[in-house]
């Protein structure tokens, strides 16, 4: 009988604002670091995977990006330069833009 429930917050998974709360707290830092060959990587450090579906997070970059991309640890490396677009993509997701360096 657990399934409609949240286990955080206690409200139903409707209703659930545990996800917006986590979204508000995050410190978010995006860098780019080269790579072998030249290549360069988007890093997004600073996401609390227990709060966050990493992988749901960067398949909607990957795809709005037109990149390749992995999860690794708390981390998500993006296969070019995506600085910019991964800030203005991240405030569209509800991450507020003080919080993103």
């Amino acid at each position: 009988m657990n399934g409609g429930i949240c286990s955080t917050c206690g409200l139903p998974k409707e209703l659930c604002i545990c996800e917006e709360v986590a979204k508000e707290q995050q410190r978010i830092n995006v860098n780019v670091n080269r790579r072998r060959y030249g290549k360069e990587v988007t890093v997004i450090d600073g996401l609390d995977p227990s709060d966050i579906d990493l992988q749901e997070l960067t398949k909607f970059l990957k795809g709005k990006l037109a990149c390749g991309g992995t999860v690794k640890g708390s981390s998500i490396e993006l296969q070019g330069d995506h600085r910019d677009r991964v800030k203005e993509l991240l405030t569209k997701k509800g991450y507020s833009l003080d919080n993103i360096n």
